[in-house]
């Protein structure tokens, strides 16, 4: 239900007296996202009823409907599309001024939230947290670790302000610049002939044949079919596991061979398994760093994310 009056689309208002508050503006931009007064009310912790007198209030300070009200929800009006452009601009500029005066008089302050992956995703992030701290050492973090779906999804729902993965993804909602780029191997049980070929690579052709114990994203799978040119190979996928440690012992116990990127076989010393690189042709892992396009960072995110570009001489995307 609805706990507001509802104007015509196009009704005007003549301008009251009030003058425009922030909070307003906060108020504006939460019916605006949700377009649902319930799930604004309560993601602003207020009441519906008062939150109602304050978008109309609105709406009578600036001359103009702001929503199209029906049984079924709101939608913004031209001039609420418009409206909204400026609000965000608003309330982007009084954080930042916020955060600004903040640092001028105690130094870079707040908590970044990171999600990442494993395997080389943890030596870049401390190397750069390394380097940040040095010349922001107030600053703290929170990190977080899980597979390449569940960066994403924290990144996207704002659990986490930056995210680092292994492509592939196909999420056009995210910035995304690369930081890594590592082989592929496969983990072979060490009483498979495959671990007994002298080097430390192996030809991929010679894994289209045997038992595959590979990533469990939908996308790894895809890519990994893609390695292999010719139509007709119907791979052996024997197991598709979201942990290297589940890989390891399917592979110590015989079950198949896996296939990670390098920097996940933390293994090669047991002898019960052995590591190859795959070749003929290589393929590799490429790791990158994410964020949302749609959302603001906090200045600390936006300054960690920038020295890690100047590291790498890339252009930071914004």
């Amino acid at each position: 239900m609805l706990h507001t009056c509802t104007p015509q689309p196009g009704t005007r208002f003549k301008k009251g007296p009030k003058i425009l508050e922030l909070r307003h503006i906060h108020y504006f931009i939460a019916v605006a996202e949700n377009l649902n007064i319930t799930r604004a009310a309560q993601q602003l912790k207020i009441a519906q009823p008062p939150l109602s007198r304050q978008i109309r209030g609105l709406e009578e300070e600036l001359g103009a409907s702001l929503f199209e009200r029906s049984p079924h929800g709101l939608r913004l009006t031209p001039a609420g599309n418009t409206f909204l452009e400026y609000a965000r601009q608003i309330s982007d500029l009084a954080s930042r001024s916020k955060e600004h005066i903040a640092e001028m008089a105690e130094g870079l302050q707040g908590t970044i939230y990171i999600a990442s992956v494993e395997g080389h995703a943890p030596r870049l992030l401390s190397g750069w947290i390394s380097s940040f701290k040095a010349g922001h050492p107030h600053v703290q973090y929170s990190i977080w670790n899980g597979s390449t779906d569940d960066v994403i999804y924290r990144v996207t729902n704002s659990l986490s302000e930056i995210g680092i993965i292994i492509e592939p993804h196909n999420d056009e909602g995210l910035f995304s610049i690369p930081v890594y780029k590592e082989p592929w191997t496969a983990m072979i049980p060490s009483s498979d002939p495959l671990a007994k070929l002298p080097g430390n690579t192996i030809p991929l052709l010679s894994l289209k044949s045997r038992d595959l114990i590979i990533p469990s994203r939908e996308s790894r799978l895809m890519e990994i079919r893609g390695w292999f040119p010719e139509e007709d190979v119907d791979l052996k996928i024997r197991c598709r596991v979201a942990h290297m440690l589940n890989a390891y012992e399917l592979t110590k116990q015989g079950v198949g061979i896996a296939i990670y990127p390098a920097s996940d076989n933390h293994f090669s010393d047991d002898p019960a398994v052995t590591i190859k690189r795959i070749v003929n042709p290589e393929v590799s892992a490429s790791y990158i760093l994410i964020w949302d396009r749609t959302r603001r960072l906090t200045h600390a995110a936006e300054l960690f994310i920038r020295s890690i570009c100047d590291s790498m001489d890339i252009q930071m995307l914004s």
